[in-house]
Parts: C-alpha cells; structure tokens; sequence
C-alpha cells in the first residue's frame, strides 16, 4: 500500500474544502510563501492524488494547514487546486478558521467573536470568527491583504463577442467582466461557454503588465470574474446593498461554486475605483450554488501612486465529513484523472 491521508472536509457557500490532516509531511519554509514552493516541489504528489478523480474532481479545492510565520500568528495554510497551489482564497480561510475553532485548535467561547490570524501565501490576514450560543462557528470575516486596480478597459475579443476587463488585485489576479448585457450569463446553465471564455480570457491577458507583481511567485492572471448586478429587493436582506451574482473561472477552467472570496476583495477595489461602491456601503456577492459574502470597503490609503482599498469578506462554512484516501500501488489509475 502506498499512501494513505486523512483529511477533514468543508464548504464555503457550496465551494468544497479538503483540509489535509495526516499522511503528509509538515511543508518547509521560513514563511507560508516559501512553504507553498515547497510543496510545488514535494507534494504535488499529494496533491494530485486528492484533487484528481476518482477522489476528487476538476474543480475540488483543498489546503495544507502550516504553522503561521511568526510566532503571534494562528494558522498558516497552503491552498491548492487542480493545477496547482493558489496565493490566496477567501472561502477556504473561512473554512479554515471554521475548522480550527471546531476542532479546538482556537479557543472559541459561545457567544463570542474570535480571533484569528491566519498567514497565507499572499500575506498576513485578520480574522474574526463569530461563534453562537452552541460554540458553532456561525460566520467568519477576513480582513485581506490591500486590493487595488491594476487596469483598466482592457478589451479582449473572442468567439463571444468582445468583453471589457478590470483587472485588480486581492491577493491574486481577477478580471472582473460585466455580462449585463450579454448573452452570456453568470448562471449554472451557461458554465460550458465560461469556462471555455474564462479559458480565452486568461490565456489573453496571462502576459499582459496588469497581472504582474513584484514577487513573481504572485504574478499572472489566477480568475475571471463574469458578473452581473441584481435588482436588490430580489434579495433577502439586499435593501441598501449593491447586490451582484458572479461565475469565477479560476486556473486552468476551475469553476468556483462560492462568490469567491479573494475574487470578492478584488472585484470591491474594481467597484470604488468606477465610483459604484463606497466605503460603508454593503456589497452582496452572490455565487452560482446560491451561497453569499458580503464585502466590504473598510478604508483607502495611497502607496506609490496607487489606491490601496482594505476590503473585508464575510460568509460561512459547514463541515461535511472527513475522509482517509488511499493510493494502492497496484491502481493502474496511479494518481487519478481529469476529464476537463
């Protein structure tokens, strides 16, 4: 028998999270970065065999809870996907801290706001887990790390038509694409078509100077952001919201089921920046399983001619099982497949 892993499993508004929790080697590096390089080079292994079918499937998303970078932090996580590891995710920190308070690994009293901090490979990140009168965790915020435009009215024709991009950063890159008026809607029905326009996309823009950041490790484009907004009295609780609904294809055409997290800091940066969205302001971010964050602008400062919006990002996640996976030896199948 080969190898064999335990892993806790979660989700974030439908988006899945498998929280890895035995089986593994403790990934090395002096910081959550250097880990996540790490286990490019040591566990893609590990992680091939827990996103591929038949354990997982081309869109399971998980993480390697690490030991924060410094000894005042909480947690440390390295996310993963079917291609690879990801610099940052808002519905798997909220799993995350979710899981820890669960599992007692955070001291959490009913009744409480918690908090946490959580280091991820894009950077430090405060979090407050709301815990009820059970000691469940009822919902969890992140602060993020600063968001901000990086361009914009980039046009990008395709088969589709021609879309108009804002590209932003919120831990990684997004393209946030306004389909308002286009055949092409951020619903469950159209998913074949973005995927493959989220593919087009990214294959475009991948290059180009708006996705490119200081450390290379952050740099090219990881999602684009179809979305459309919504009358808010649709919604419950929408009254004085701006209320949208989104479809992130992530990576190489992973659909994310959630509104997406970092997606959701990032599209915050993009709004203020086209005067939609102002500081108090909620903004409902609606995904595609029915699940919803609210984010928020929680103040804006300026560094090297930039305007860096501090975003944050509430939503909730809720165990559903735990699993230990097994790779025999003998499978032909090795570490699994993907059909798409």
């Amino acid at each position: 028998m080969g190898l064999e892993i335990g892993t806790d499993e979660y989700h974030t508004a439908g988006e899945p999270f498998r929280i890895v929790t035995s089986g593994v080697p403790v990934p090395e590096g002096a910081t959550v970065l250097d880990r996540r390089s790490w286990c490019q080079d040591h566990l893609d292994d590990v992680r091939a065999l827990l996103i591929n079918e038949p354990r997982g499937h081309a869109d399971m998303y998980g993480g390697f809870p690490v030991p924060p970078d410094t000894d005042d932090g909480d947690l440390g996580v390295v996310f993963f996907h079917k291609d690879g590891f990801s610099t940052a995710c808002g519905h798997g920190t909220i799993a995350l801290v979710t899981w820890a308070v669960d599992k007692g690994r955070i001291a959490a009293e009913p009744n409480s706001v918690t908090p946490v901090t959580v280091d991820v490979p894009s950077g430090r990140l405060r979090t407050e887990a709301t815990v009820d009168h059970e000691g469940r965790v009822a919902a969890v915020r992140f602060w993020n790390v600063p968001a901000y435009v990086t361009g914009r009215d980039i046009a990008v024709d395709s088969p589709w038509g021609r879309f108009t991009a804002h590209v932003s950063y919120g831990g990684a890159f997004y393209a946030s694409i306004a389909v308002d008026d286009a055949e092409l809607r951020p619903e469950a029905g159209h998913l074949t078509d973005l995927i493959a326009a989220g593919r087009h996309i990214k294959k475009a823009l991948n290059d180009h100077r708006a996705v490119s950041h200081d450390d290379p490790r952050l740099s090219g484009l990881y999602g684009v952001t179809f979305h459309e907004t919504l009358d808010p009295s649709t919604v419950p609780g929408g009254t004085g919201a701006l209320v949208q609904r989104n479809v992130t294809v992530f990576a190489d055409g992973e659909v994310d089921r959630s509104p997406c997290g970092s997606g959701t800091s990032a599209r915050l940066a993009v709004l203020q920046a086209l005067g939609h969205l102002e500081p108090g302001r909620r903004f409902l971010n609606l995904g595609v399983a029915g699940g919803v964050f609210e984010g928020r602008i929680e103040a804006m400062t300026a560094a090297d001619e930039r305007v860096l919006v501090h975003t944050s990002v509430s939503g909730a996640a809720f165990r559903t099982g735990s699993a230990r996976f097994t790779r025999d030896d003998r499978d032909p199948l090795g570490l699994g497949f993907q059909l798409r």
